[in-house]
């Protein structure tokens, strides 16, 4: 943050001290209109100009009619509330956007209790990693024998929150370093109570780091830590302000990775052309960049929208779709493949949008991971993301001090190539469900290849001239 140990809250706080709280309804110097609350106060994501001071942010939400709640000022972005409709229209186009707004007048998603498929009971569980087909396609168990991750990376899950009391998980989450972001603030006090409704985040957090052992299931990368960071409300949705509260909370606490399994609003139809995603998408890339930039690397999944995607951004005649964070250059995307290597049907694919592909099952045949209570199957780019950061994971622990871009340039390096399929009907009509463009090394479906963790930990990694080149040492040759 700014200030050494101050959190935006606390500094937001000051600065309202000084400037005062805007009234009910007051002139506004911009147009001299009075504010006239005229709808229940909305939570908005508002973008400033870069290097915007805190005091100047305070002050424009104010004119505006409305509240400044929260101000990352690393990033110029900030989280306010107002009661007025013309809000947005008074800040300027393409500066805020309310994910509470737009959800007014839609249909309210039922809670997202995510039920798995096949619970088995923590108590009922023996030893079931040879239901694991997920750690035997990324080669994780091979890298086992040499690295099973360090206590000192720690990878935040921003996701529906973690069953803290699961036993293969109780040694790996950090209460202290674990916060809830619903709100746009971090608030780590929330992070306490019961288990969380939706299976999500746990079933996520055992796939990157559930014990090794040997009864259950085994992550990814086992001896790393996991923080809790909440950003998936009961709903299953993820508003813009949680999203960036999650990554600046990650790059603050200093996090080696960031596992962001989710789509951000408005994002959730990615064909959808809804008015304010160049404020998110613009705040959502400042909170990437930010993040990185701090030493976070940060994986996301690509969705389960079966669409083919575009650049976050990208102006294209293309019929592709956009979806967020999946696309932006901070942030690896990852496809979902079943257990035969082939792209899941339900995945999103793009060439220059997907890096990497994992593990992600079919119905049927889902992914075995930790839930509250026991253990259960997921399908889904939910369950691919964390196979990348878990490998990730592993890096880091084996080459510590490794920044974003190495460890970014290493994963795809040492990825065992993935070609395009040559048939691609998976209903046996004679249609094709999706096109695979490029090449084996590189493509749509499958970025560079299937993310490959004992290539990954065994690589050898230099740098020349500004290039890092990766070399992978197989199994057969010691």
């Amino acid at each position: 943050m700014s200030v050494p140990g101050a959190s935006p809250a606390f500094l937001l706080t000051a600065v309202l001290l000084l400037c005062g709280h805007p009234g009910e309804m007051y002139a506004t110097p911009e147009s001299g209109a009075a504010c006239a609350p005229a709808e229940p106060p909305a939570r908005y994501l508002v973008v400033f100009d870069p290097r915007t001071p805190a005091e100047h942010a305070v002050n424009e939400i104010d004119t505006s009619c409305g509240e400044l709640t929260t101000y990352y000022a690393e990033i110029a972005v900030g989280v306010a509330t107002s009661a007025d409709a013309h809000f947005a229209e008074r800040l300027g186009e393409h500066r805020a956007f309310s994910a509470q707004r737009h959800r007014r007048g839609l249909p309210v998603p039922s809670p997202n209790t995510t039920s798995p498929r096949r619970l088995i009971p923590t108590e009922a569980a023996e030893d079931l990693t040879d239901r694991q087909w997920n750690l035997r396609a990324v080669r994780a168990e091979a890298a086992h024998v040499h690295q099973r991750g360090s206590a000192d990376v720690v990878v935040g899950v921003l996701d529906s929150g973690i069953d803290t009391s699961h036993p293969e998980l109780a040694h790996a989450v950090l209460p202290e370093l674990s916060t809830n972001c619903l709100s746009g603030t971090p608030e780590p006090s929330r992070t306490d109570g019961e288990p969380p409704a939706s299976a999500h985040g746990t079933h996520v957090a055992g796939i990157l780091a559930a014990a090794a052992d040997e009864r259950g299931v085994t992550g990814v990368a086992p001896g790393v830590k996991v923080a809790s960071v909440r950003v998936v409300d009961d709903h299953g949705r993820v508003s813009p302000e949680a999203a960036v509260c999650g990554l600046l909370w990650a790059a603050e606490q200093g996090f080696t990775l960031v596992n962001g399994s989710f789509l951000i609003e408005p994002w959730a139809k990615p064909c959808a052309r809804e008015p304010g995603r160049a404020a998110v998408r613009e705040a959502v890339r400042r909170a990437l960049r930010h993040a990185h930039d701090e030493g976070t690397l940060t994986v996301v999944a690509a969705s389960n929208k079966a669409t083919e995607l575009t650049p976050a951004g990208a102006r294209s005649d293309r019929a592709g779709c956009e979806t967020l964070p999946a696309g932006l250059r901070d942030a690896v995307s990852v496809s979902a493949s079943d257990r035969h290597g082939l792209k899941a049907g339900y995945s999103a694919y793009g060439l220059s949008v997907i890096d990497l592909t994992a593990p992600g099952g079919e119905p049927g045949d889902c992914v075995l991971s930790t839930v509250p209570g026991g253990y259960g199957t997921l399908c889904g780019t939910s369950m691919a993301a964390p196979h990348v950061t878990g490998v990730a994971a592993l890096l880091a622990s084996h080459h510590p001090g490794l920044p974003p871009d190495r460890l970014r340039d290493t994963l795809l390096h040492t990825a065992s190539p993935v070609p395009c399929p040559d048939d691609y009907d998976l209903t046996g009509n004679g249609v094709q469900n999706a096109y695979c463009e490029g090449y084996a090394g590189y493509n749509g479906f499958y970025g560079h290849g299937m993310v490959d963790a004992y290539a990954a930990v065994n690589s050898v990694s230099t740098t020349q001239g500004g290039d890092t080149t990766s070399d992978a040492i197989d199994p057969e040759d010691g």
